[in-house]
């Protein structure tokens, strides 16, 4: 599904990874309760995400302290030291200004 954001300027976290070999079961589990979580924060826009061999996820938020607080929730920091340590070969996180967004919504 696509976000739903509003009018520019906002704020998009980039998480791109590679998955180690092991399909470590409570990944999928993991997922869920942050995409939930992070839907919970002060500041969230919204979230895409893919994954083939490549993972994207994309969460959109209102400023830089919103991605910060993120960041810093100490259930998120959590999920994170087990990706580092159980699920994730590699990763990277990018964070992008969103200047301007422009589309087409589903039917039109």
């Amino acid at each position: 599904m696509i976000a739903r954001t509003p009018e520019p300027p906002y704020y998009a976290v980039i998480f791109s990874s590679l998955r180690t070999a092991a399909d470590e079961a409570g990944y999928a589990a993991m997922t869920r309760l942050m995409e939930e979580l992070a839907a919970e924060q002060p500041g969230y826009l919204g979230i895409e995400s893919a994954r083939s061999s490549l993972g994207l996820t994309i969460s959109y938020w209102r400023d830089e302290a919103s991605i910060r607080a993120w960041r810093e929730n100490l259930r998120h920091a959590a999920a994170q030291r087990l990706g580092k340590e159980r699920w994730y070969e590699a990763y990277q996180v990018r964070v992008a200004k969103v200047e301007r967004a422009y589309g087409m919504s589903e039917g039109g």
